[in-house]
């Protein structure tokens, strides 16, 4: 057939039908022709994670402040009195250490002696001057009694020559004589009285004039010892301001020593590491007298404190003890001081590996609450706040937490699981929430945890 033909065939109408019903009938067959696909069920292999349980151990709060040391007492000794320096110690250098009750320096006591002298001349004075007038006083008793026995036998003798004289047997001048003496004993009496009467005033002003110069002489005596300057403990001189037959006047500085007894440090911890510190005092509250109370504060707080030289000096470590808390909060650096202390920081040293705890050191001070009960974790098993757990099929849950504290590598959780949960530690990818898993116990890892958590290690 020619393509003309072929054409003209093509174009009759029922030959379009024919192709439609063709082609239907093809499509039939092919459709119930087709193989039906078999459907395998296919999971995901389980994926093996280390696991912890999630229980209750002891925890205690750490927290770091930093501070520079400070000595406990630093003397500042300043002259008493003035005058040139005689004498200095040998050993009253700065750097130097001089035992307790040691004399360093001394003030020329020469001037100070001659006042001494010359008071306590002065008061021998007084003392002899008051037993003579108690001696002159007893003299003077004994006078007056025997001027009044004399006046009464004179009295008697008078009135005898009245008698004679009313009855004209003697002249009167016999008369005017007995009575011319008998005035004069009695002008003695009262002179002698008058005399002794006097006494109790000149005593007391004997008295008073000794006491002053006993005051005077002590005072001289305490100024005197002034001129000598004793060291009241073993101390390690940081300053020396004098020079041997130096003239000194009263108030000049002489020298600065430091108690190497204890040393304090006023460590500066943050506020924001403050409430961790005080969380096992959650739903204790304080009486508001009692805030006001050092040791009532401190004894509350219960805290531990270890002192640590800031650099690679691993054997540098002193015990120390909370003494106080800083009465405001430094509105600058947001922190709040505590200042510990620590007793006999020149003891058991190690040159090179473990140095005193010289004025200015500055040092790493570790605070530690009391232990307590608390759900710890690591922090790498927290996620942007869930926690992935196994669960009872064997299969990944996530679980949202609330992290109370963080402390290091470690985390308290105060809500979201329960004992017995057990916590993914190792990384996890994919994290699909129900997916299959293959928990392993890190046995091991919950020892360390359990250490880290208490301060053990």
């Amino acid at each position: 057939m020619s393509d003309f033909a072929m054409k003209k065939y093509l174009k009759k109408p029922y030959i379009l039908l024919v192709f439609i019903g063709l082609g239907i009938f093809v499509a039939i067959f092919m459709v119930k022709e087709r193989l039906v696909p078999e459907h395998i069920d296919a999971e995901m292999p389980s994926k093996r994670v280390d696991v912890i349980e999630a229980k209750l151990i002891p925890f205690r709060t750490r927290v770091v402040a930093f501070g520079n040391v400070e000595p406990t007492v630093t003397l500042n000794t300043l002259a008493e009195v003035s005058g040139k320096i005689s004498y200095m110690h040998p050993d009253l250098n700065q750097g130097n250490t001089i035992t307790a009750g040691t004399v360093v320096v001394r003030i020329d006591p020469e001037d100070y002696e001659v006042v001494l002298k010359q008071t306590a001349a002065d008061l021998a004075g007084n003392q002899s001057s008051l037993k003579q007038l108690e001696v002159e006083q007893q003299t003077t008793r004994r006078s007056l009694q025997l001027a009044k026995e004399n006046l009464e036998v004179g009295e008697k003798e008078l009135e005898r020559i009245r008698t004679i004289w009313d009855r004209k047997l003697i002249a009167r001048s016999t008369l005017d004589a007995e009575e011319q003496k008998v005035i004069q004993l009695r002008q003695q009496v009262s002179d002698l009285q008058g005399q002794l009467n006097t006494y109790a005033s000149r005593k007391e002003s004997i008295l008073a004039q000794t006491t002053r110069t006993e005051e005077q002489m002590r005072g001289q005596k305490t100024t005197l010892g002034r001129t000598e300057i004793i060291l009241p403990f073993t101390a390690r001189i940081s300053e020396v301001s004098i020079e041997k037959d130096q003239f000194v006047s009263i108030g000049s500085t002489l020298f600065e020593a430091q108690d190497i007894n204890g040393v304090e440090i006023n460590a500066q911890l943050p506020i924001m590491h403050m409430r961790s510190l005080v969380s096992h005092l959650e739903g204790k509250p304080f009486d508001s007298p009692a805030m006001g109370i050092t040791k009532e504060v401190l004894g509350r707080l219960n805290l531990k404190a270890r002192v640590k030289l800031v650099g690679n000096l691993p054997d540098a470590i002193w015990d120390a003890e909370v003494l106080r808390i800083s009465e405001s909060i430094d509105p600058i650096r947001r922190t709040l001081g505590i200042v510990v202390g620590v007793d006999r920081p020149y003891e058991k040293v190690i040159p090179g590996r473990r140095p005193p705890l010289l004025k200015g050191a500055y040092t790493a001070v570790e605070f530690f609450a009391p232990i307590r009960e608390a759900m710890v974790i690591p922090r790498k098993a927290i996620h942007h706040g869930r926690v992935y757990s196994v669960g009872e099929d064997q299969r990944l849950q996530i679980k949202p937490v609330e992290i109370q504290q963080q402390q290091g590598d470690l985390a308290v959780i105060s809500s979201g699981l329960a004992e017995g949960d057990q916590i993914i530690i190792s990384d996890l990818v994919p994290v699909i929430e129900g997916m299959p898993l293959l928990p392993i116990v890190a046995t091991e890892y919950e020892a360390e945890l359990i250490n880290r958590a208490s301060g053990t290690e």
